[in-house]
């Protein structure tokens, strides 16, 4: 391993491959929203006013992404070579064992429709796939 590369490690983690993926999956995310934005107001019962983030919000979300894609990056590490194919793998292994578990407990204890658990499960979804192949490409 190249002298600027082991830089970017922490143990076993690139970090660069953690920004991108932070990066990355943030702007998933948006275009995620940006595209059923109306479809999730309406199965989450909000209105538009109600869901104006602001620039606090954006920030702690980015910073969520981060530390998602850190933590991410180290369980893909853990579980074998870096590649796309065991970030993908990875990604949808954490997605049907925990995301989507546990949003459907949630929403279900909730009360709220199964539209809102397909758009937010969708959503986090993408953002594992993105991150895993991110990481597993870079990293």
């Amino acid at each position: 391993m190249s002298e600027g590369r082991r830089a970017m490690m922490f143990d076993g983690i690139n970090l660069l491959a953690v920004l991108a993926a932070g990066v990355a999956s943030f702007v998933a995310g948006a275009a995620w929203y940006g595209v059923l934005g109306k479809l999730w107001m309406r199965a989450a019962g909000l209105t538009k006013e109600q869901t104006r983030p602001s620039a606090l919000l954006f920030a702690g979300t980015f910073l969520c992404q981060l530390l998602m894609a850190f933590v991410f990056a180290g369980l893909i590490y853990h579980a074998g070579p870096v590649t796309v194919a065991n970030g993908l793998l990875s990604a949808s292994l954490v997605w049907v064992g925990l995301i989507a578990t546990s949003l459907i407990v949630n929403h279900r204890f909730q009360g709220q429709p199964w539209s809102l658990t397909l758009i937010d499960g969708g959503h986090w979804l993408a953002v594992l796939l993105v991150q895993g192949a991110v990481i597993g490409a870079i990293g």
